[in-house]
C-alpha cells in the first residue's frame, strides 16, 4: 500500500493533497489548527535547506558559467524580464482596480479587522546598504536572502577570476591558489548536488504538509473571510490568473517557444507548494528541483535566475500592491490623480523587489504605498483579514514567474533542453 502511493506522481499526490485539505478545513472547522503542526514541520525542513542551497546553488552556477561576459549575458536578460514583467503586472492591477472599483460600497462595519503592520520603511540609502552582507554568518543566521545572494555571487565570481587566470596564464596552471580555486568550484558543485538529492528527500513530505496548511487556512479563517472581501479576493485571483495566462504564457509561446503544457506539468510541484505555503523564499528549493529536473535549464542558468527571481520578481505582489492600493483610496473616497498612478507603479515595483519572500510581506510594503498617495493606514487592517487567502495565489503567481523567466532565459541562450522539458508531458 506505502509503495503505491509513492508511485502516484507527485504533482498528482499533492494536488489530491489540495483539494482534500480543503474539504477537512471546511468541515471540521477551526478544530483543523490541531494538524496545523504537520504543515509548520514541513515548513521548516523547507526553511532548512533555503539558506545552504542558495549559497552552494548561486556560487556553484556562477562559478559553472565559465568567465565574466558570459554571467553578465545571463544576468542584463533576467533582471530585464523581471522588471518588465513586474511594470505590466502593477498597471494590470490598477486597471482591474479602476475597472471593477472594488471599494466602492464596502461596508467597513462588518469587516473583521486585522492587524495594522509597522508601515515605516527605511530610506532608498538604507535599502542599498541592506543589500551589503558586512557578517555573511550573520546573514546566513537571519536568512537574509537578498544579501546572501549578493555574498554568494561575489564567491562565485571570485572563483571565475581565480580559475580565468589560467586560461590568461599558462604558467598559472602551477600555481597552488589557481588549483585552490578549482577545487573549491568543485566543492561547492558537489556541495549544490547534494542538497539538491536532500530536496528531493524533503520533497516526498509535501503531500502531508500541504493537506495540514491547506485544512488549517480553511477551517480558520472560512469562507467568511473570502465574502467579506469576495470582490477584492477575487479580483487578486483574476490579475494573478491573467498575469499567468496572458503574460506568462506569452513569453513562453512566443519568446522561449517552449511546451506550455509541459512547462505546467513540470511546474505543478512548486506552483501547488507556493500556494500552500504562501512563500517564495520557502518554496525555492522546490522550483530548482522543477526548473532542473523537469523543465531542461542547465543547473548554472537555473541556480542563478531562480534564486535571484525569488528575491526580485514579485509580479503576483506587484499587482496586488497596485489593486489594493485603489481599493483603500476608494473605499475612503481618497481621489487618485494620473500622477498617483506613476507613483504607485514605480513604488510599487520597488517593493515588490524588496518585499521579503515569507507569508504577509505585502501588508508591510503596502504602508509606504498608501502614505505615498494619501490613503489612509487603515484600509490595510480590512485587507489583512483576507490578506492570507489572496498571498497564497500572489505566491504562486510570483513562482511561476521566476521558472518563466528561467526557462526563457536559458532558451536565449540556447542552454535549454527541449526534449526534456517535453517529457514532462508524461509527468
Amino acid at each position: 500500500m506505502l509503495r503505491k502511493w509513492f508511485e502516484i506522481p507527485l504533482w498528482q499526490r499533492v494536488v489530491a493533497a489540495l483539494i482534500l485539505g480543503g474539504i477537512t478545513g471546511y468541515i471540521w472547522g477551526p478544530g483543523a489548527e490541531s494538524i496545523k503542526i504537520i504543515g509548520d514541520i514541513f515548513i521548516d525542513f523547507i526553511k532548512m535547506l533555503i539558506v545552504p542551497l542558495i549559497f552552494f546553488s548561486v556560487v556553484a552556477g556562477v562559478a559553472s558559467i565559465g568567465n565574466i561576459g558570459r554571467l553578465g549575458s545571463v544576468g542584463w536578460r533576467a533582471i530585464l524580464l523581471f522588471v518588465v514583467t513586474g511594470q505590466v503586472a502593477v498597471w494590470l492591477g490598477l486597471a482591474l482596480g479602476t475597472w471593477f472599483e472594488p471599494g466602492i460600497g464596502v461596508d467597513t462595519a462588518n469587516l473583521q479587522m486585522g492587524e495594522v503592520p509597522d508601515p515605516d520603511q527605511p530610506t532608498w540609502q538604507e535599502m542599498i546598504r541592506s543589500m551589503i552582507p558586512v557578517s555573511p554568518v550573520d546573514v546566513m543566521a537571519k536568512v537574509q536572502v537578498l544579501p546572501l545572494i549578493v555574498f554568494s555571487l561575489l564567491v562565485g565570481i571570485g572563483i571565475l577570476l581565480a580559475r580565468g587566470d589560467v586560461e590568461d596564464d599558462d604558467e598559472a596552471e602551477t600555481d597552488a591558489g589557481v588549483q585552490g580555486a578549482a577545487m573549491i568550484a568543485k566543492i561547492f558543485d558537489g556541495g549544490a548536488l547534494i542538497f539538491q538529492k536532500i530536496t528531493i528527500l524533503v520533497m516526498e513530505l509535501t503531500p502531508f504538509g500541504v493537506f495540514a496548511l491547506i485544512a488549517w487556512v480553511v477551517g480558520t479563517l472560512g469562507l467568511e473571510a473570502v465574502y467579506a472581501l469576495a470582490k477584492l479576493v477575487g479580483m487578486n485571483y483574476l490579475g494573478c490568473l491573467l498575469i499567468i495566462g496572458v503574460m506568462y504564457v506569452g513569453i513562453l509561446a512566443f519568446l522561449a517557444r517552449v511546451s506550455i503544457i509541459g512547462f505546467f506539468r513540470g511546474m505543478i510541484d512548486a506552483i501547488a507548494v507556493a500556494y500552500s505555503t504562501a512563500s517564495s523564499s520557502a518554496t525555492l528549493p522546490v522550483t530548482l528541483r522543477c526548473t532542473q529536473r523537469n523543465l531542461g535549464v542547465s543547473r548554472p542558468t537555473s541556480s542563478f535566475v531562480v534564486s535571484l527571481g525569488s528575491t526580485i520578481n514579485m509580479d503576483g505582489t506587484a499587482m496586488y500592491l497596485g489593486l489594493a492600493t485603489l481599493f483603500g483610496a476608494q473605499m475612503f473616497g481618497v481621489d487618485l490623480s494620473m500622477t498617483d498612478y506613476v507613483t504607485i507603479a514605480i513604488l510599487a515595483t520597488v517593493g515588490s523587489i524588496g518585499a521579503a519572500g515569507i507569508p504577509g510581506a505585502g501588508l508591510v510594503m503596502m504602508g509606504a504605498v498608501f502614505a505615498a498617495v494619501g490613503v489612509p493606514l487603515e484600509a490595510i487592517a480590512f485587507i489583512a483579514g483576507v490578506d492570507r487567502i489572496m498571498d497564497m495565489m500572489r505566491t504562486a503567481t510570483n513562482v511561476t514567474g521566476d521558472a518563466t523567466v528561467t526557462v526563457t532565459t536559458a532558451s536565449m541562450l540556447g542552454e535549454l533542453d527541449t526534449e526534456e522539458l517535453r517529457s514532462a508531458d508524461d509527468i
